[in-house]
């Protein structure tokens, strides 16, 4: 507090933005305005209503551009499909079966020794029922696979968990795992047509779009990354010493090895 103090002392000059540059279009702006002033009217919320997906008049613009450049189906597979350390750790696609082994992607409570790259057993999944059948064309999946939307919590075994005391209704060793929520960005540039790319030029800036995924902060960890490894006494291992493309760090090899 001391040091913040000192910091805001030595401020000599104070800039207040006054004029909203963000729109051009006046009903809009004067919307802005009311609602910063908590000043809404009845005028602005019809106006915001027009906004609103699903308004038949709306309906027909999304269909034309710039909104109908990414085919939804398309788009939602292939931020499915995104490996997990592009997505801040959170898997499109999480695999659970009863007994398999699951690596924490975050830190839960790093006191009771339940931080990122803990090793787990998934025991259970709770969720919500969803009223639509969901599936997925993935070839990946068996066709009896049960795709879930709406988890809750899983059921995880820490052995190695700090947690003195059996949790109620719950075995030793077992925590619930919440739900996790993060951002991310995603380049649709690759998923436009070339000639619409080539044609207005897009660049990295103009290309991202942000994507918010609430899902469990778990992988699979029948398999894991050397970075993820660091630090873990492991019995049993099977090392693969194939370097991927790019500059060959030292560390990729010894702390595998070691």
């Amino acid at each position: 507090m001391q040091c913040a103090q000192k910091l805001i002392s030595q401020m000599n000059c104070v800039v207040e933005l006054s004029q909203q540059m963000r729109t051009e279009d006046l009903r809009y702006l004067e919307l802005l305005n009311r609602l910063r002033g908590g000043q809404s009217t009845t005028e602005g919320y019809q106006l915001l209503c027009t906004r609103i997906v699903g308004n038949s008049k709306l309906q027909a613009s999304l269909r034309q551009k710039p909104w109908n450049e990414v085919d939804d189906l398309r788009l939602r597979k292939t931020i499915l499909e995104l490996p997990d350390n592009k997505t801040e750790h959170l898997p499109g696609y999480l695999p659970l079966v009863p007994g398999m082994p699951v690596l924490l992607t975050e830190n839960v409570a790093t006191e009771l020794g339940l931080s990122n790259g803990t090793r787990g057993i998934f025991h259970q999944l709770v969720y919500e029922e969803s009223s639509a059948d969901i599936q997925f064309q993935d070839k990946n999946f068996p066709t009896n696979t049960k795709f879930i939307t709406q988890p809750k919590y899983a059921l995880v075994e820490f052995p190695n968990c700090k947690l003195d005391s059996e949790l109620a209704e719950l075995q030793a060793k077992i925590i619930p795992i919440t739900i996790s929520e993060q951002t991310f960005l995603f380049d649709v540039k690759e998923l436009l047509a070339e000639n619409v790319a080539k044609a207005a030029k897009f660049n990295k800036k103009t290309t991202k779009i942000s994507i918010k995924r609430k899902a469990l902060p778990l992988i699979p960890a029948y398999s894991m990354t050397t970075h993820k490894s660091q630090g873990q006494t492991l019995g049993k291992i099977i090392i693969d010493l194939v370097m991927p493309p790019g500059p060959v760090e030292v560390a990729s090899v010894y702390v595998p090895l070691s």
